[in-house]
């Protein structure tokens, strides 16, 4: 079966899709292939310092300071995805992953990472998919699939980013952005 990847795309929710984690939500694909698929909710963020769960790294992420909510896969466990400037090789203790987007090790000291870093956002848990249930989500109409931009990872304005991206497409899909939350007050 050939299938299209969507490895450092976003997927835009629909304005059908509901439920607390996936309505109106922007989610960066950290890696997709035949096995299933990986990312991050960028657009929901927490009222959790990120010290109330990682000491030291507060001081280091992007605004805002809280946590994240990446998705309702292992919510228990935290994920620190970071930009990293230039072409220059990865700095101890982060992995990239495409383009400038990297995973940072949140078991190293944060001194030894923070200065080699554009951006950081920490996510509790993350979104997931088994092989093949994306793409039938995708061919079901509950994700638009449009480029990402570096920035949007690391937006100091989450609860915006949804119309933002959909704004900045160059077809019909733009009007979207400006789909009522409830359709019934149209």
């Amino acid at each position: 079966m050939s299938s299209t990847f969507h490895t450092g795309r976003l997927l835009v929710a629909t304005p059908s899709v509901g439920g607390d984690v996936f309505h109106r939500s922007v989610v960066l694909m950290l890696h997709h292939d035949d096995g299933g698929a990986q990312g991050v909710v960028l657009n929901k963020p927490l009222s959790a310092a990120v010290d109330s769960v990682l000491p030291g790294w507060q001081r280091v992420v992007t605004a805002p300071h809280v946590l994240f909510q990446g998705g309702p896969v292992s919510t228990s466990s935290a994920l620190g995805l970071v930009t990293v400037p230039g072409e220059e090789p990865e700095p101890l203790g982060v992995k990239r992953l495409f383009g400038s987007i990297g995973l940072v090790d949140l078991d190293v000291p944060t001194p030894a990472v923070a200065a080699e870093l554009a951006g950081l956002r920490i996510f509790a848990g993350y979104s997931g998919w088994e092989a093949g249930q994306l793409e039938g989500e995708v061919l079901r109409g509950d994700w638009y699939v449009v480029d990402a931009e570096v920035r949007d990872a690391f937006t100091p304005e989450p609860d915006r980013l949804w119309r933002e991206v959909l704004r900045r497409q160059r077809d019909s899909l733009a009007y979207v952005a400006n789909f009522p939350d409830d359709p019934s007050m149209n």
